[in-house]
């Protein structure tokens, strides 16, 4: 084996920490503050977090969303926060896909799950996927918040995103380590925010 070979491996380490430092030095983690205070008042207001994504951006929003429901980390049980992911049961998502095509799976669901006072979580690392930018539509349309979690530039969901945290740089891999890492913090953010309230109680 080429040393190249073996130096790829560390080159993902350092290409993932350059990136992240990336955001932090142009601060664009701070979307994810004004975010996490949309999303605590709806929570606090008796609303629910939505997410959706595709492939490893469904596996992203099912794993923040079980970790909204149960807990983040040990340090801290407290009570259950609302959240679902749109990527529902295999039935669900072959009979949309069946019925009404591939770009609804999400709008379909999400149509029938909403209700005014949620929000919306869309995890698109292209920034353009044609699900998630319907769903946004339809968010917009019923004046429910959405916040992006993106890359590429933003692409065209960027437009219709009430706010969004776009990861500087093209490789998906890298984007997707970082969505994934803004997800933690926004919500650690939001669950200190709901537990300082008293919005919040510990188990």
């Amino acid at each position: 084996m080429s040393q190249d070979m073996k130096n790829t491996v560390k080159q993902t380490f350092i290409d993932s920490i350059s990136v992240k430092q990336q955001i932090i030095d142009n601060k664009s983690y701070e979307v994810l503050i004004e975010a996490g205070n949309i999303i605590a008042n709806s929570i606090a207001d008796g609303g629910k977090l939505l997410l959706c994504g595709n492939g490893g951006s469904a596996a992203d929003a099912q794993h923040l969303a079980a970790e909204f429901l149960i807990r983040l980390t040990s340090d801290t049980n407290r009570e259950s926060i609302p959240a679902l992911s749109l990527a529902q049961d295999t039935s669900t998502l072959t009979a949309c896909i069946n019925d009404y095509g591939s770009e609804h799976i999400f709008k379909r669901v999400f149509a029938g799950l909403s209700s005014k006072g949620d929000t919306l979580l869309a995890i698109t690392t292209s920034g353009n996927s044609k699900n998630i930018i319907e769903t946004l539509k339809l968010a917009k349309k019923k004046g429910i918040y959405s916040l992006g979690f993106l890359g590429n530039g933003g692409g065209e969901a960027l437009e219709y995103c009430d706010s969004a945290f776009v990861v500087p740089g093209k490789v998906t891999a890298r984007i997707q380590e970082s969505h994934i890492t803004a997800g933690h913090a926004l919500l650690q953010y939001i669950e200190d925010l709901l537990l300082m309230n008293g919005w919040l109680t510990k188990d």
